[in-house]
This record gives C-alpha cells, structure tokens and sequence, in this order.
C-alpha cells in the first residue's frame, strides 16, 4: 500500500520535503490547518509535484476559505501542473473572518468544478467520518468522486472502515486511511485535533499490517511531532509497494 505522509505547509516545505522524501510514496497537504493562514496547499502541491513527479501528491482543498473564482483557478493551475486530485470538503471555519459559503457543499463544489470549470484530468475526492454510519458512507462513496479518504480512525471504527473500502473495490475507487499516531510530544495537538489515535509508535508496525489489502494507502502523521513523524515512516517501509 502507498505511504502518504500528512504535510503541513511552512515556510521551509522544500527542506521538509527533501527530508522525507524518501520515507514516503507521496504527500496529503493540508489546507491552512484549523483555520490559520498558511502557504496555499494547492501551490505547496503543485511545487511538489513538479519536484518529484512520481510522488503522489493531494491537496485538502477547504471551501470554507475560498470563493467560486478562486475554486475554479486553484483546481484548473492542480489539473495543468497534473497533481493526483483534490479532496473537496467544506472543512474547518476560518480562524480570521467569516465562511465563504458560495459553495455550499462538497457534491456542489465537485459538480461546479466537472460542469462550469471543465476540469479534464483531475480527479476529485471526498473525506469519510466514522462518526457517521456505514450506510451513509457507502451512499456517499457511491456518489461521483474518483476517491475516498476517511477519517478517525481506531480499533472501534476499523469494521466499518472494512465495510465501506469493500463498496470501494466493487466500485474500483482507491481508498486511504488517515492514520494518526499518539507520542509523548504531540499530546496538545491531540486534544486540539479532537480525533482518536489509530496508533502508538509503539503500536505502528501492527495497526499498518491490520490495514494491508484492506486499503489503498494510509496519511500517516504524528500531528505536529516532526522528529515523531520520521521515526513512524521508517518502521512503516515494509509496508510500501
């Protein structure tokens, strides 16, 4: 399975990228995390992309920050440079100012994208959350996006998380897990994230077997704990294709 690292944007990226880029498959680039400016996910990206070429490379593309204009240019500059697509989702309100709502969900902005923008190549994907149930899941995996990223999860949550990456291989849609794991230096970012661990480093080696031929890749990070994150991607090398 693909080993994604969760990157988020600063302003030494390309150090941090020459750092780990040989620890990872690709890159899931956030998208001003929890609301605070940040450099753009979509240009971090696309300077990935054409940095590393075979590196799989995806943006959260966050509506609540940006108006239909903007949507449009930033999803048209991600389909020209040939970035691997876009997660759509409304995501976190802006820590500066109000929510742009022009788009008012992720199905419109991903049916305003296909049908107004003419997007020709990029695929669009869309974030899954164990606190929702599997039916709906699988309603929504059933919809028209090329991919599926899903959120929280953790031993409780990995049924359904097998249930919903079935419905996906019927459908022939990649899935990839966020894989979150807790240490001792990222424990404020923890509760600031307000999501469970999938893992422990302790743990890593046996929550990632768990997931092989289950799902098409995991976004491995130790949220806000660099030192953690390359100590976490060495022990999941056995994992990679």
């Amino acid at each position: 399975m693909k080993i994604l690292n969760e990157f988020v944007p600063t302003r030494k990226f390309e150090k941090l990228a020459e750092e780990l880029e040989g620890l990872v498959d690709g890159w899931n680039v956030t998208d001003s995390a929890a609301g605070f400016p940040a450099p753009s996910g979509v240009v971090v990206s696309c300077i990935l992309k054409h940095k590393y070429p075979d590196k799989y490379v995806v943006p959260i593309f966050i509506l609540h920050y940006k108006g239909s204009v903007e949507v449009g240019g930033l999803a048209l500059a991600s389909d020209v440079i040939g970035l691997d697509g876009l997660i759509v989702t409304m995501g976190d309100k802006p820590h500066f100012g109000e929510p742009i709502k022009e788009l008012k969900s992720s199905e419109g902005a991903r049916d305003f994208l296909r049908t107004n923008v003419k997007l020709k190549n990029l695929k669009l994907g869309c974030l899954l959350t164990s606190r929702r149930s599997v039916e709906d899941n699988i309603e929504r995996v059933k919809g028209d996006w090329d991919f599926i990223y899903f959120m929280r999860l953790e031993d409780e949550t990995f049924p359904m998380l097998e249930a919903v990456a079935a419905e996906c291989k019927k459908l022939n849609k990649p899935i990839y897990a966020y894989f979150l794991v807790a240490t001792d230096k990222n424990q404020k970012t923890m509760e600031m994230i307000g999501w469970p661990a999938t893992a422990t480093m302790d743990t890593v080696e046996e929550k990632a077997a768990r997931l092989q031929g289950v799902v098409d890749g995991i976004i491995a990070t130790c949220a806000g704990d660099a030192e953690g994150d390359k100590i976490m991607l060495q022990k999941l090398q056995k994992f990679r294709d």
